[in-house]
């Protein structure tokens, strides 16, 4: 079959579909399998010694059954609405902060800017959430200073709260939304804001019509790209939210440790991916319905 002119050879596709199918669809099939297991007395996996009675009795689901009780459902949706949050405050913060990069900055200033929105990366994540518990809590610094600038009588308790892991959410993830917005703007063409206002657009209308839509594909990918790891964080929840703020990442990690329940563990972690696969793609739809109408 002859290739057509300027296909490139299927071939070249082989190592990335390679990576594909070992690095993502393998391993989640192995969940999946895991997920219908069941933990043995003494950790691991029970064996199943009549595979036609353990499909029959419905065994096979008892996991996904356990993952759907009241407990872990509330888990799941704190997890969700903390996600959400989380990419709706990181859009909020890193919009403005794209935008000065990107257009109010000198032009020989802005691989500096740049340079400072990833400067946290060469730091360890566990360095830098740990200053936060330093900020936070009662004897730290934003309480001495609400106290000394008289704002406040007595410390508050912010550390161990659902609002100190948003914080520590939104201060983890927003690089993640800043470059792919930035990297839109940055491509922006300047004439089309300067017809806009030639034709009588305010401000607002100009990057509601203008800057918005053509920004729309950067900030559905930083979304992405906070969402995401944003549903499966524990690191941050544990060191902020202690006991009182678990989520599904804690939840998963919970199963591995000390032989507990492995099985219980992928089942969690599958629900949590089928999740995250129906929210994305209803905000898809969503995007998607919104560019029409623009």
């Amino acid at each position: 079959m002859s290739q057509k002119a300027g296909q490139s050879p299927p071939w070249l596709a082989s190592p990335a579909l390679l990576v594909l199918f070992f690095g993502m669809l393998l391993p989640l099939a192995m969940v999946l399998l895991d997920s219908f297991r069941q933990r043995g007395v003494y950790g691991g996996f029970a064996e199943i010694e009549d595979l036609g009675l353990y499909l029959s009795s419905g065994a096979w689901l008892a996991n996904y059954e356990r993952a759907l009780e009241p407990i872990y459902l509330k888990i799941f949706w704190r997890s969700s609405w903390m996600a959400v949050v989380t990419t709706l405050g990181c859009l909020v913060v890193a919009y403005p902060l794209a935008w000065w990069i990107a257009r109010g900055m000198p032009e020989r200033w802005r691989s500096v800017g740049l340079l400072l929105v990833v400067v946290p990366f060469w730091t360890s994540f566990v360095v830098r959430t740990f200053a936060w518990v330093w900020i936070l809590r009662t004897e730290g610094l934003l309480n001495q200073v609400l106290v000394g600038i008289g704002l406040i009588d007595e410390p508050l308790a912010l550390l161990y709260t659902e609002w100190a892991v948003l914080i520590g959410l939104i201060y983890g993830e927003l690089p993640f939304m800043i470059l792919p917005i930035y990297a839109s703007l940055e491509k922006l063409d300047t004439s089309l804001l300067e017809a806009a206002a030639d034709l009588g657009a305010s401000a607002w209308t100009t990057f509601w019509k203008v800057v918005w839509p053509l920004s729309l594909p950067g900030v559905v990918a930083g979304a992405v790209l906070v969402f995401v790891p944003s549903m499966g964080q524990f690191l941050i929840s544990d060191m902020l939210g202690g006991a009182k703020s678990v989520l599904v990442g804690n939840l998963i990690q919970n199963q591995f440790f000390g032989g507990k329940n492995a099985p219980f563990g992928f089942a969690v972690a599958f629900v949590l991916t089928l999740l995250v696969l129906g929210i994305l793609a209803l905000q898809a739809r969503l995007v998607k319905g919104s560019q029409e109408l623009l």
